[in-house]
């Protein structure tokens, strides 16, 4: 199981131009290209897990996940905030790297979770954040997951 496996190039934003922590997830929930009604219930559901806590995990990084009916598979989403976003981390510094998880409430291979720990392994290498946050190129980020072998 690869990241890349479940990121498509189309939901990779590398400006995201969000003001407060509810705009920006719903410009990537805007990144997975879903219906109106959809992206609408994928926000609120989102919001409603950041209510529990922030998925903003430290060192730049946030994690915004839920399962949703409008899902059929594991889905990935991945945005880049250049100034840097106030988001309640763990750390309470700004957060500039977004990697949003999907899921249907329930799935056979059971990758939810695996995923979501993968990424925040991922998100503890030396180096990774630094990476991630100097990203130029779509291409760039695959190149990275696939060198660290995520």
């Amino acid at each position: 199981m690869h990241l890349a496996d479940f990121l498509d190039p189309s939901a990779v934003s590398l400006n995201l131009a969000a003001t407060s922590k509810d705009a920006v997830l719903d410009e990537l929930v805007g990144l997975l290209r879903l219906d109106e009604r959809s992206a609408y219930q994928l926000g609120r559901l989102l919001r409603r897990r950041e209510v529990l806590g922030s998925t903003g995990i430290g060192r730049g990084i946030a994690i915004p996940h839920c399962r949703a009916l409008a899902f059929t598979q594991l889905r990935l989403g991945f945005g880049l905030h250049r100034a840097g976003l106030e988001y309640d981390a763990v750390d309470r510094r700004p957060v500039h790297v977004f990697f949003l998880i999907v899921a249907p409430p329930t799935e056979v291979s059971n990758q939810y979770l695996p995923v979501l720990g993968k990424i925040a392994q991922f998100a503890q290498m030396a180096e990774v954040p630094e990476r991630l946050k100097n990203l130029a190129t779509t291409d760039e980020l695959f190149t990275l997951l696939n060198d660290r072998g995520v």
